[in-house]
């Protein structure tokens, strides 16, 4: 049913009792395969530079308005600057198995009057693609802004052309809401931003779809899942 005002007009429901969200700011957020740690160049930086490193060539870094670095020291003025950041607010993604960084991810674009929040950012190395913890760190960041925060709406932007990051955040649990046209420039190039959200409405069964995939019994000796994950 369409919420009216006294002249006929149709309104949004109300949102009873809104309180602002809080600003992120805690500095760790444990799980079960990874921590997320606020980065800091000196602990994570050369870690992070080997883990890229690692790759084959530079792909990763293709819709990403930074990168690649190809010396230590180009990777650490990056992450320096990086960790000075609020917002974004830079997370490391450390390997609960090594204690090592493998990848990056961030909180930005806060918003806590209108209970907004964006994940971006986002660079995993090729060590950390397609394993349980790439996802749980899309989790704890999830569960934070949601439970802990009280967001009522987490968002994922990307380059409309970037297909694998159009998959992930359809596999997350998001929904794709509209292509925005023109919307950056970076690279010397367009960027049509394809844009995907969830709310605080999607949030349960999705929380639930993550700890059932994360569970340990999901998952055979070599780490390999029993169940994809199940979003939807």
């Amino acid at each position: 049913m369409t919420t009216t005002n006294q002249y006929g007009q149709p309104i949004g429901d109300p949102v009873p009792d809104w309180t602002p969200a809080a600003l992120p700011d805690t500095h760790t957020l444990p799980g079960r395969y990874c921590t997320l740690e606020l980065l800091d160049a000196d602990r994570h930086a050369g870690d992070l530079h080997t883990a890229y490193a690692a790759a084959s060539d530079d792909r990763d870094w293709t819709y990403l308005p930074y990168g690649p670095f190809p010396t230590l020291d180009s990777y650490r003025d990056w992450a320096m600057a990086a960790a000075k950041s609020r917002d974004p607010r830079h997370y490391a993604l450390i390997n609960n198995a090594t204690g090592r960084a493998l990848g990056t991810l961030s909180l930005m674009r806060h918003d806590p009057a209108n209970g907004a929040i964006e994940v971006g950012c986002v660079a995993f190395s090729r060590a950390l693609q397609r394993t349980p913890a790439s996802t749980e760190a899309q989790f704890l960041l999830m569960r934070y802004a949601f439970d802990d925060l009280g967001y009522r709406r987490y968002e994922w932007k990307c380059d409309s052309l970037n297909e694998p990051s159009r998959r992930a955040a359809e596999r997350l649990g998001f929904t794709y809401e509209g292509t925005f046209r023109h919307a950056v420039v970076y690279r010397g190039r367009n960027r049509d931003t394809a844009w995907f959200a969830l709310t605080d409405r999607d949030w349960p069964p999705v929380r639930d779809a993550f700890e059932k995939w994360l569970d340990p019994t999901n998952f055979d000796t070599d780490g390999r899942q029993r169940e994809p994950l199940r979003t939807r």
